[in-house]
Order: C-alpha cells, then sequence, then structure tokens
C-alpha cells in the first residue's frame, strides 16, 4: 500500500518556482497512511476515473507483490496538490509503468488540483531512471505536457493511439433503451425476453448492497461468471486468486462507502446474469460482467444490460462507462462514444532508455510485417 514519507532528496530537486508555492516529493512507503489517504480522497472529487482512487490502489497491494513501487506527489504546504502511483518490475530492463494498468488494463490517469499541479512534477519525472510506459490515459491528460517538458533535449517521447474507451452518453430516452435500436433489434429482445421468460419466472435487480451483505452475493457473482466461456479462458474472477482479491478488495470499499453496485438477472431465483459496477462521480462504471452458458439461448447478458441501461436513465447518472477496450459486441450493438486515449513512452538519452527504444521498435517492425502477411 502506498503510505506517506517525504523523500527529502527528491524534493530537493524540485523546480524553483513551477506555480504558487508547491514543491514534488516521493512519497514512500512509510510515514502516515491516514494522511495520504484523507489527501488521496480529496483529490478524488477532480477525478475522472474510478482508477484514480485511493481505494483502487489499496486494493493493488496483492497484484503488485515484489514490484518496486513509487508516489510521485506535489506538496503545498501540508497537503497533496498532484500524485501518480507508479511501479516497476525488479529486472533490470524493466520500466515504470502505471500501477495497476498491467494486471487490469484499464485506463489511469494523474490526479491533480490542475495543470499548474501537474506541471511541478516535471523535475521528479527527471529523477526516473528507467523509461516510463503509460499504456492507456486520456488523450488530453495533463501528463502529457508535462512529459513533452520533461523529455526536452533529454529523450524522446512517443505519443500513440491507444484502445479508446467505450461509454453511453445517458438522458431521458435511455429510461426506455429498447426504443433507442432500430426495429430488428427491439424484434431480436422480444424473442430473447419470450425465451428467459419460457424458463420461469424472471426478475431483474439492481442491488447496493452492505458490507454484512456483500460477500455473499459478490461469491454469488462471480459464480455466474465462472459458468461461461471465461473459466476456460482464464480471465473468469474465481479462477484467478490474486484478481479475485483485488475485486473483493477493491469492491468492498465501494460498499463501504455506497458505491458498490450490482446486478443480477434471475430466473425462477437462480442468478443467471450478472454485472459488477459503482456509481461514482455521477456516472455508472461498469467493471465486469457473466452470464451462466447454460441460458444463453436467451441472451441473459443482453437482457441484463438492457435493465441496468434503464437502471442508470433512472437514477439520472450522466453516462454508462463500459471501461475495458471498444470491443465488436460494444461498438456494433450498444455504442460507438468513447473517450479517447493513447499509449505513451518516454526513451532518456540512456542505455536502459535506447534499450526500451530499440526493443520497441523491433516489436513495432515485427507487428508491421506480420499484419501485411496476413
Amino acid at each position: 500500500m502506498y503510505h506517506a514519507r517525504l523523500d527529502s532528496g527528491a524534493a530537493a530537486d524540485a523546480p524553483s518556482a513551477p506555480i504558487l508555492p508547491a514543491r514534488a516529493a516521493d512519497l514512500a512507503a512509510t510515514g502516515d497512511p491516514d494522511w495520504l489517504a484523507a489527501e488521496w480522497e480529496r483529490l478524488e472529487a477532480g477525478g475522472r476515473w474510478p482508477t484514480q482512487t485511493h481505494a483502487f490502489a489499496a486494493a493493488l497491494e496483492p497484484l503488485l507483490t515484489g514490484q518496486r513501487r513509487r508516489l510521485l506527489c506535489v506538496l503545498r504546504d501540508s497537503t497533496i496538490a498532484a500524485l501518480l502511483p507508479i511501479c516497476r518490475a525488479p529486472g533490470w530492463h524493466a520500466r515504470w509503468r502505471m500501477a495497476g494498468s498491467c494486471e487490469l488494463f484499464e485506463p489511469g490517469d494523474l490526479l491533480c488540483e490542475g495543470a499548474g499541479d501537474a506541471a511541478a512534477l516535471t523535475a521528479l519525472f527527471r529523477t526516473l531512471d528507467r523509461p516510463l510506459s503509460l499504456d492507456r490515459i486520456p488523450a488530453d491528460s495533463h501528463l502529457l505536457p508535462v512529459l513533452r517538458a520533461v523529455m526536452k533535449g533529454r529523450g524522446w517521447l512517443s505519443v500513440r493511439p491507444a484502445p479508446p474507451c467505450p461509454m453511453i452518453r445517458l438522458d431521458e430516452s435511455w429510461r426506455d433503451p429498447e426504443n433507442r435500436f432500430n426495429a430488428g433489434r427491439r424484434s431480436d429482445f422480444r424473442r430473447a425476453a419470450r425465451r428467459a421468460a419460457a424458463l420461469g419466472q424472471v426478475t431483474y435487480e439492481t442491488l447496493t448492497p452492505s458490507l454484512a451483505e456483500f460477500d455473499a452475493l459478490f461469491d454469488e457473482a462471480i459464480g455466474v461468471e465462472a459458468r461461461s466461456w471465461k473459466r476456460e479462458a482464464g480471465s473468469a474472477i474465481a479462477v484467478d486468486r490474486l484478481r479475485e482479491t483485488f475485486f473483493r478488495r477493491f469492491f468492498r470499499a465501494a460498499a463501504t462507502q455506497g458505491n458498490f453496485r450490482l446486478s443480477f438477472l434471475r430466473i425462477d431465483g437462480e442468478a443467471v446474469a450478472m454485472q459488477l459496477g459503482m456509481s461514482w462521480s455521477g456516472r455508472y462504471w461498469l467493471f465486469k460482467i457473466g452470464h451462466d452458458d447454460r441460458f444463453g439461448k436467451c441472451s441473459p447478458g443482453t437482457l441484463l444490460m438492457l435493465h441496468a441501461l434503464r437502471w442508470a436513465a433512472g437514477q439520472q447518472l450522466e453516462s454508462f462507462e463500459l471501461l475495458g477496450e471498444t470491443e465488436a459486441w460494444i461498438t456494433r450493438f450498444w455504442t460507438q462514444d468513447h473517450h479517447e486515449c493513447v499509449r505513451v513512452r518516454t526513451y532518456p538519452f540512456t542505455v536502459l532508455g535506447m534499450v526500451a527504444f530499440a526493443s520497441d521498435g523491433v516489436a513495432w517492425a515485427w507487428q508491421r510485417l506480420h499484419s501485411r502477411d496476413r
């Protein structure tokens, strides 16, 4: 877990006056965790993604075992004005990256009060002894101008498109989501609903579990997912102990704050489709979906998605955030709207920077050659 201690050496390298009276610091893994948590949670009011939250970072602990971690911060008096948790593997060639990006493949970003606060991190980025790799950050992230300044005259900066993050902008029309689709799709929905009804009594629910209810409902939900193709693919939560621990910790924290949402489609009381998500910052965030393959002919995942959209619109939420990537089932059926993301890599003029540049160049050339062969 990221705790707080001022690294005086890092602070001494801070720029003289980038913004107001502020200084950059590397907060190491000792100190006052309560102060850090309170400051982190205060900054979350300006966050864009739930992956920026303290609860998310704290839940990552089992997934980052053995990794070296740093928390880059901007301090102003006794408060934190900006922060970015990064980590790297212990290997000699390993790069710094945003904590959790490789383990969960979700977008993330710097958490800050404003662009000026992000700029104060420039000196700390210059102290990094290795290249930095940010796989998915918003295309308009405050990190981009900072890294351009950091690498000017010191190395190369690569900014390439990354898989965008799909989303649905909600309005009153989504209270009746079926009518958002053409006649053919509406017919498909009705057919799926009839098939489900033929199997038994169909019910839908979106729950806000208390802590006392959380574990039993979470176990029921991941049990549904484990009865799908995801089990054999190895992507089901229940077959990965470390990822299960992460999601249990993260969603339990969300339940403590009243933000966790769990949706079920049941047939005769048996859960046959589920969604794990949260209501945060005026939006609905969908993290995991799953359905029991035995009921696949009635498209339970689609029927539950319609329910969840109806529910989110009824809560007057701004958008329905699907996270993940813009896969075909999303763009073909639900939405083509998305948040643009970029992949950022730094190549400092050092031995490790040149090794990283050569490695990426070979990988890029191989991918291009392979795509032409197809």
